[in-house]
Parts: C-alpha cells; sequence; structure tokens
C-alpha cells in the first residue's frame, strides 16, 4: 500500500493562494457557487464512492475503484481515509482531516492531507463544499468555490440514470462545467 501525502498538499498550497484566488473569485463573484443550506455531519460519516470528478493532478495515477471514507472524531473534526486503485492493481491512500466553517451544520467544511504539525499554516487547507445532496445521503457532489474541482459520490457502488441526470443538472444550474467530468470505474 503506498501513500501519497505531497500530491494533496500541493493542491490545497495551490488553493489557498492569494493570488490565484483573488483572480477566481474576481470571474466567478457574478454566480458564485452555492452550497447546500444545512449538513447533519454525523448521517454524512461513513464510506462514499467516488462516480464522477474533474481531473485531478492528486488522482491522476487511480484507474478507479475509489472511495472517501469519514469518521467522526471526539473533537467534531472528521477523518478522512481515501483509496483508489492504481494501474499496477495496488492500492494509493491519502489521510486526511477535515474541520467545519461556521456552526455545527455547516456543508462548508476545509480538508489538509498535510501533517498536523502544518495545521496551522492556511494554505495547507482546501475548501470542500457539499454542494448538492440528497434527502436520504445517498448522492452527493462535492466542490469549492473557483469550480475546479468536482466530486460526485454515492454510498453505493452505481448510482441510477435518472438519479444520476437529475443531479447532473442542477449542476450545470450552478455553473460547473460537466464537460470535464470524468466517470469513476468502480465495477471489476
Amino acid at each position: 500500500m503506498k501513500t501519497v501525502l505531497l500530491a494533496p498538499l500541493f493542491v490545497a498550497l495551490l488553493l489557498s493562494s492569494p493570488v490565484v484566488r483573488a483572480a477566481d473569485q474576481a470571474a466567478g463573484a457574478a454566480n458564485p457557487l452555492v452550497a447546500i443550506p444545512s449538513l447533519d455531519v454525523k448521517r454524512y460519516m461513513g464510506t462514499w464512492y467516488e462516480i464522477a470528478k474533474f481531473p485531478n493532478t492528486f488522482q491522476k495515477k487511480c484507474v478507479g475503484f475509489t472511495t472517501a471514507t469519514y469518521s467522526l472524531r471526539e473533537d467534531g473534526r472528521v477523518d478522512v481515509l481515501n483509496r483508489c486503485r492504481l494501474d499496477d492493481g495496488s492500492t494509493d491512500t491519502a489521510k486526511g482531516v477535515a474541520r467545519q466553517l461556521g456552526g455545527p451544520t455547516s456543508p462548508k467544511l476545509e480538508v489538509r492531507f498535510a501533517p498536523a504539525v502544518l495545521s496551522w499554516l492556511p494554505m495547507v487547507w482546501g475548501d470542500y463544499w457539499v454542494i448538492d445532496l440528497d434527502p436520504d445521503y445517498q448522492l452527493a457532489a462535492v466542490s469549492e468555490p473557483e469550480r475546479e474541482y468536482l466530486w460526485i459520490l454515492s454510498r453505493t457502488p452505481q448510482v441510477a440514470p435518472a438519479a444520476y441526470n437529475a443531479l447532473l443538472g442542477r449542476l450545470a444550474a450552478q455553473g460547473l462545467d460537466l464537460s470535464r467530468l470524468q466517470p469513476t470505474r468502480q465495477g471489476q
């Protein structure tokens, strides 16, 4: 099993760059991304299967079978364990921690994959906004204010086409460029 910590750190540094954030916020100021109204963090915990994503540098070696497992800690933060299969059949993992921004039902979180000793640096935290979630907590979409990243997550490895297409319609209405969306292999 391989553990990769530098790629997520690089992404967090890039996302936190004031110059990048200022340029992206100016471009998207007319139509800001909207998170869901509230999140029951306890219900959100558990394993989620990645159904599709925008391509990104820190997952470029993943060939599929990608999951994210969230566990609530006693201090209110969330342990994050991301897994994917590599081309050689091995599993890649990334361990991180997330914290909520705002109150206990805020759908806006920040996540870091850098070592805890660096957690005081704002640049190691990346935005994790839940922007769509069905009432049963079975299908979710996660992005960040600049819309550079998007993950569609499900409690099951496959999603009913009607539910998936309805979600895509809501994401398009939020201004996400769905032409960038790549399906994630979850089957045999």
